[in-house]
């Protein structure tokens, strides 16, 4: 059994935003995307949920 304990990869946020923006345009699948960029399919759902969620605070003006 392996002894070491389980530690979670972080990725950088400009990762996140390219494999986002991969998502939202739709040209591949969740899973061809995943392996471009090494990358749980999971994780690049939740990236794209999360990207399209925070669209609007971008152009909110005072």
């Amino acid at each position: 059994m392996d002894s070491k304990p389980r530690t979670r990869k972080s990725h950088p946020p400009s990762l996140k935003a390219k494999v986002a923006v991969e998502a939202i345009k739709a040209h591949k699948t969740t899973a061809q995307i995943a392996q471009l960029f090494g990358v749980h399919p999971t994780q690049v759902g939740g990236w794209k949920k999360q990207a399209l969620a925070g669209l609007p605070d971008i152009f909110f003006s005072v």
